[in-house]
């Protein structure tokens, strides 16, 4: 493969790839790990695609030597992983479990024996369960046990951990779980869910202040963000982007980086005490953007809030998604637009300017289902295509002034794409989930090929 067809990215960058516990772990029974919220949702009828459950997932707690294994070959600088809540808490609060701890141990240590640097992320959705059945985020109780949470955390791993994540996408947590029903807890609270939104926030700044009492630094928090864009230039449809952008962008990054939430969302936000938004601002050494596509809103129709992800939205909200036209889409139906991956990145710099810290990309990547074809191999093209059209994005996004550290793709490896199933598949790496026997994809072989240029370059 010729080198010359990369783009150029500077020296130091860092070169990574994402998964979460949940996603795939599996051993959701073994040593003394607790339930989630997600293992209660996804028992219910109807929730997951095809009735799949993480039970066994990627039984990435049993081989995981072997997906470091992989991870060498590939050739990454860092793995950004979850720790399981309930697996180290299993309660969510109180007493370590001690087997828990020492799987992450193991996982730590074999990384960095491979020269790979962990970079974990504390929550990934999966709240332990006896905390969700007491109100989960809608409850404030919730962020001060996440952040006894990362202290112990913290204070274990922070001779061995040189890179954290608070949170991951809790305006998918909010949205998804407490706002539309589509993941855990499977609560359709519309607007009420914005106190969700909060105490997510509020464990967010808890847990930094929490990681570096216990010694750690490098501290920061993935987001997810996209580019939103209006149906028309007609005032409702403008409007209803507007109000879509502020709830799904601006909610879960003004208050980290501005210190306070977006004007346009007074109306909906639950009062909070005047000490909570200090917290929320306490300062991070970086910021993560998981983004995967823009996003068309426009005005209220009768009859249909439009969809995600293939779930009917409730008509009554005061927005309405429609479909992008005209771009290539993935396999779980997602708009491919490199473009809007720059225009998200400019307009970042141009929203926060100095407050913004040094930016990674935590998660990236496409939906592409292709299995092994009769060479045995997986041939992938088009998530290759995907992620060289989105690094070039990024890299426009570089050239023109935003400080960009570091991209990490979804995902290594196929896995449980929670209310998806196993019907969608993200990794690098194939999964067969009947035998679990691992394939680097093309796309695989592509993107160890990036890297490597990358360094040489």
């Amino acid at each position: 493969m010729d080198d010359a067809v990369f783009p150029s990215f500077p020296p130091g960058f860092v070169w990574g790839v994402s998964t979460a516990a949940y996603q795939v772990e599996g051993a959701v029974d073994e040593d003394g790990r607790g339930k989630s919220g997600w293992d209660a949702f996804a028992a219910g009828p109807g929730r997951i695609r095809d009735g799949d459950t993480a039970t066994m997932a990627c039984d990435h707690y049993h081989r995981y030597p072997e997906d470091i294994a992989l991870m060498a070959e590939l050739g990454v600088d860092a793995y950004r992983f979850s720790f399981s809540w309930p697996r180290i808490q299993p309660g969510g609060a109180g007493p370590v479990n001690a087997a828990g701890l020492a799987f992450y141990d193991r996982l730590v240590d074999g990384l960095l024996a491979a020269g790979i640097t962990p970079s974990p992320t504390l929550f990934h959705w999966d709240t332990p369960l006896e905390l969700e059945q007491a109100g989960g985020w809608l409850n404030r109780d919730t962020a001060e046990r996440f952040a006894d949470y990362a202290q112990l955390l913290g204070a274990h791993f922070a001779d061995r951990i040189p890179r954290w994540t608070t949170i991951n996408e809790p305006v998918s947590v909010t949205m998804l779980g407490y706002g539309a029903g589509i993941h855990a807890p499977g609560l359709s609270l519309g607007f009420d869910a914005l106190p969700a939104a909060h105490h997510l926030l509020l464990a967010h700044g808890m847990g930094v202040q929490a990681l570096r009492s216990a010694g750690a630094g490098n501290i920061g928090i993935a987001n997810n963000h996209g580019a939103t864009w209006p149906a028309s230039r007609s005032e409702g449809d403008l409007q209803a982007a507007g109000l879509y952008d502020a709830i799904a962008n601006w909610l879960f990054a003004d208050p980290i980086l501005n210190g306070a939430y977006p004007e346009a969302l007074a109306p909906f936000l639950p009062a909070v005490p005047d000490s909570d938004l200090p917290t929320i601002a306490a300062p991070i050494d970086w910021y993560g953007i998981n983004s995967y596509n823009p996003t068309l809103v426009g005005a209220p129709r009768a009859g249909t809030g439009g969809q995600i992800d293939g779930h009917a939205l409730d008509a009554s909200l005061p927005f309405s998604l429609r479909e992008v036209e005209d771009y290539p889409r993935t396999d779980f139906g997602w708009p491919v637009v490199p473009e809007a991956f720059t225009e998200l990145l400019l307009g970042f710099k141009k929203r926060y300017g100095n407050k913004l810290p040094p930016i990674y990309i935590t998660e990236n990547g496409a939906a592409v289902n292709d299995g092994p074809g009769p060479d045995g191999r997986v041939h992938d093209q088009r998530r290759i295509e995907y992620a060289d059209a989105h690094l070039r994005a990024l890299k426009a996004a570089m050239d023109a002034g935003v400080d960009v550290r570091g991209y990490f793709h979804w995902s290594l490896l196929d896995n449980f794409e929670w209310a998806a199933g196993y019907s969608q598949r993200f990794g690098l790496v194939h999964v067969d989930f009947a035998t679990q026997r691992r394939t680097p994809k093309d796309s695989f072989r592509w993107f160890s090929e990036l890297i490597r240029a990358a360094r040489d370059a």
